[in-house]
């Protein structure tokens, strides 16, 4: 498209949206919206028309149209916090982000029916902090709490720590309000445990990364806010031991495991050198678990049950060490070393974090051979893991050096062939390629490589049905 015919779409974007909208609405001053155009990680850097900031799901559905009008392109935005730069424009077609942050409303709160309406621009932690008022609580939890929004997290389908107990992001809902690509609004905002009229249409929205249409709200399940809590670490010689100590633990709390998060010893360095903290133990063990217990009822004593498990786990040579926190602040001091990983993996160098998953009773073989082959491939690379074993996701994190990878071509292939490996030793163990970060475009590739092709037939079939003109994050996930 020639230079004159950009600036005319520009034109007539901007003073139709700006109609919709309002002042302030429709940015497109490159100072304005540059901070759009980039990820969290400082990875993927896109090109856009114009950022769209829509108050209501009625200026979304009005905005949405326009764009297929005019044969826009539309990259949905939420906190913009995703790992696999899943909200960024690629810049080969006209494209415009539409960002729902001003979309940040809760709705509604029914205490009875143990459910929350909230839009997608809400922040996770304004919503937690929001039922914690009425004695509910979401569980959803991630590092990234105070930044990243509903929508994102319905997108993506997040995990998160809470995932052993409670599910993720899938589990959690109850219903969607979606704005389709033709700009009509389908209203899913049911609040129902049980619905068994047709197909289940909101689950075709979980997880698509807005390439099927654009979450605008979506109705969540609340649960009892546990009252007493306790906090414990532990050392490991094995993953084995890992896995064996999570079973151990959901045999005798029943079900009161709350969070069970593995982490390897080079990560845990890694954290304890780039945020100058003290280490909470002893650092001699290969691996580490963080811990946590949760319970509502008020004559439940979290450190007796602490004392009497790993006891146990000790005389099973199972734990080598243990420290349980003592009070609120020792544990989040415990939770802070692992939700402060990112930062300190991006701190230390070029950092690939991949999502697998595999079943758990492979867990321990597929590291085993993730490590042999990366550490053959890599020379200057440091290669960490942390993960929730529960679910048998385990982050597979390659943070090269800087100095040696110095330029953004090295960078990237170096990126590629530690993905290949890291999926393709998924793949072999009967796991999958992206547990809860998605698929972007950091996947897209491999997605075709290890996905079967049935699935990706269907998987294409269902993106024409809902956006024929292809105009909803297009190259993401399908790569078209």
């Amino acid at each position: 498209m020639i230079m004159s015919d950009v600036q005319n779409l520009l034109e007539r974007l901007i003073s139709a949206g700006t109609e919709i909208i309002g002042d302030g609405g429709m940015l497109s001053q490159s100072t304005d919206i540059a901070g759009y155009l980039e990820d969290g990680r400082r990875r993927y850097k896109g090109e856009a028309l114009a950022v769209a900031l829509p108050k209501s799901t009625q200026q979304v559905a009005a905005i949405v149209k326009l764009c297929g009008e005019l044969g826009i392109a539309i990259v949905p935005q939420a906190g913009n916090t995703g790992m696999t730069g899943g909200a960024i424009p690629l810049g080969n077609r006209p494209s415009m982000i539409l960002n729902v942050s001003r979309l940040n409303r809760v709705r509604e709160i029914d205490i009875q029916n143990n459910s929350v309406i909230a839009e997608a621009g809400c922040i996770l932690g304004t919503l937690r902090e929001t039922v914690q008022q009425k004695q509910r609580q979401f569980p959803m939890y991630l590092g990234s709490v105070g930044s990243c929004q509903i929508g994102g997290l319905v997108s993506t389908n997040a995990g998160g720590t809470g995932v052993l107990r409670y599910g993720n992001m899938r589990d959690l809902i109850f219903g969607l309000e979606v704005v389709l690509s033709d700009g009509r609004i389908w209203n899913g905002l049911k609040v129902l445990r049980k619905d068994n009229s047709g197909y289940d249409l909101k689950q075709l929205f979980i997880g698509a990364e807005g390439t099927l249409g654009i979450v605008t709200a979506a109705a969540l399940k609340l649960f009892p806010l546990p009252t007493t809590t306790g906090t414990a670490m532990v050392s490991l010689s094995r993953v084995s031991d890992a896995v064996d100590l999570l079973r151990l633990f959901a045999d005798c709390t029943g079900g009161k495991v709350e969070a069970f998060e593995l982490i390897s010893k080079g990560q845990l360095q890694n954290v304890l050198a780039h945020f100058g903290e003290r280490p909470p133990m002893d650092i001699s063990s290969p691996w580490y678990a963080l811990i946590e217990l949760a319970d509502s009822s008020t004559n439940w004593d979290p450190s007796e049950v602490f004392e009497r498990v790993l006891n146990e786990g000790v005389e099973r040579k199972l734990v080598n060490d243990a420290i349980v926190a003592s009070d609120s602040l020792k544990a989040e001091r415990l939770w802070k070393y692992r939700h402060s990983i990112s930062e300190a993996n991006m701190r230390k160098g070029f950092s690939v974090a991949n999502d697998t998953s595999v079943p758990i009773s492979k867990l321990e073989i597929f590291i085993e051979r993730v490590d042999a082959r990366l550490q053959t491939e890599f020379d200057a690379a440091d290669v960490f893991h942390c993960g929730h074993i529960g679910d048998g996701n385990i982050h597979v994190i390659i943070v090269f050096d800087r100095l040696v990878y110095d330029t953004p071509v090295k960078r990237e292939t170096a990126a590629a062939r530690a993905n290949f490996i890291v999926h393709e030793a998924s793949v072999e163990l009967g796991g999958s390629i992206s547990a809860e970060h998605g698929i972007g475009l950091m996947h897209v590739e491999e997605l075709k490589t290890f996905k079967e092709g049935i699935d990706l037939e269907l998987m294409a079939g269902i993106k024409k049905t809902l956006d024929p003109r292809n105009i909803m994050n297009p190259g993401k996930i399908l790569g078209c």
